[in-house]
């Protein structure tokens, strides 16, 4: 690209992105009018669409192909996140499970980190749920699962990234209750039904603790090898598409990537899946890594490991929004607990006896 086409596009992009305010704008579009090359000519129409906070998609001329995905990362996101392109899935000969990292850019304060991917378009699982689409997300999940067990790269994982393991769940039951018990005198106004809210949250939490040692022995006994987690294992993160070879998925949104037990990633899965869909799914996933020497526990014991995971994941947002609410007066943090009161009530294992 000429000097003036670079500047064309930094110019377009970055009048694009003021309205938003974003950290990091003026490097971000360096980057992609580096990246673009001799792919854009002077005039050009470019496009900005805000998928969600913090995450754009950018369409330049009406060609198809030429659109790009940019993303702002916390730096220590960001770090993980380009391990888990350029280095830990490729360990796992599964290179191409998620999008290319095209380009990188840090915003001048070192605050926030731009990533830019290829687009992977708008056919995720949630989108188009069809038969293939769902058995070819489990067989990825599985492949991921078994070639990460044992893997020499777990301590790295472990260590720049999370632990979804026991003490996940443990660690976020007790911080949740006492953050919760210390909010007995909020900081701030709150409505009236707040106090009973709490309260009630805090039963379901005393219950979970007082069970804890029960999970963590199945969690340690039955939880299998540990392995690498895409740890937010949700439909809408996962693309699944029609190649020579067969179906092929590839996830986004590596933002909660670590490692611990294969069914942390299994439970957001079905959690996130119709209830009819439920048992298919597990038979699937059983049946693909017990072709490879797993052996998975029974029905009670994985649907009790299921929701232990579920019940960690609960727990973790709460105490985010107890922090947020005690220690800032944040007042979103008031309906987050009063909602987790009524989902942590609600929660159940996700098989149906």
């Amino acid at each position: 690209m000429t000097t003036r086409g670079v500047a064309g596009v930094r110019e377009r992009l970055e009048r694009s992105l003021e309205r938003w305010q974003e950290p990091g704008a003026a490097e971000l579009c360096e980057a992609v009018g580096e990246l673009l090359g001799g792919a854009s000519r002077p005039g050009e129409g470019l496009q900005l669409e805000r998928l969600k906070p913090a995450v754009y998609r950018l369409k330049v001329g009406s060609t198809p192909g030429r659109a790009l995905i940019a993303k702002r990362h916390p730096p220590a996101v960001a770090q993980t996140d380009r391990l888990v392109v350029e280095r830990w899935l490729p360990a796992l000969d599964l290179g191409d499970g998620c999008p290319q990292l095209l380009a990188a850019a840090a915003e001048r304060e070192g605050s926030w980190v731009w990533h830019v991917y290829e687009d992977l378009g708008d056919g995720n699982l949630a989108a188009e749920r069809l038969p293939w689409r769902l058995d070819a997300a489990v067989d990825f999940m599985a492949e991921l699962h078994l070639r990460a067990a044992g893997h020499p790269l777990l301590p790295e994982a472990r260590w720049r990234a999370r632990d979804h393991g026991v003490h996940f769940f443990t660690s976020n039951v007790r911080d949740a209750v006492v953050a919760l018990e210390a909010l007995a005198t909020p900081p701030r106004d709150v409505p009236q039904e707040f106090a009973g809210a709490r309260e009630r949250l805090l039963q379901c939490l005393y219950a979970l603790r007082d069970d804890a040692p029960r999970r963590v022995r199945l969690l340690e006994e039955a939880g299998g090898p540990d392995t690498l987690l895409h740890g937010d294992l949700w439909p809408k993160n996962v693309f699944v598409s029609m190649t020579p070879a067969g179906p092929r998925a590839r996830l986004i949104d590596w933002d909660h990537v670590g490692v611990g037990p294969a069914s942390y990633d299994v439970s957001t899965f079905l959690y996130q899946s119709a209830p009819e869909e439920r048992w298919a799914i597990l038979r699937r996933y059983r049946e693909a890594v017990e072709r490879k020497g797993w052996r998975l526990p029974d029905p009670g014991a994985l649907n009790l490991l299921f929701h232990t995971a579920e019940c960690a994941r609960y727990a973790h947002c709460v105490v985010w929004a107890a922090m947020a609410l005690l220690h800032d007066g944040a007042e979103w943090g008031i309906g987050e607990l009063m909602d987790f009161e009524h989902w942590f009530r609600a929660l159940r294992p996700p098989l149906a006896e």
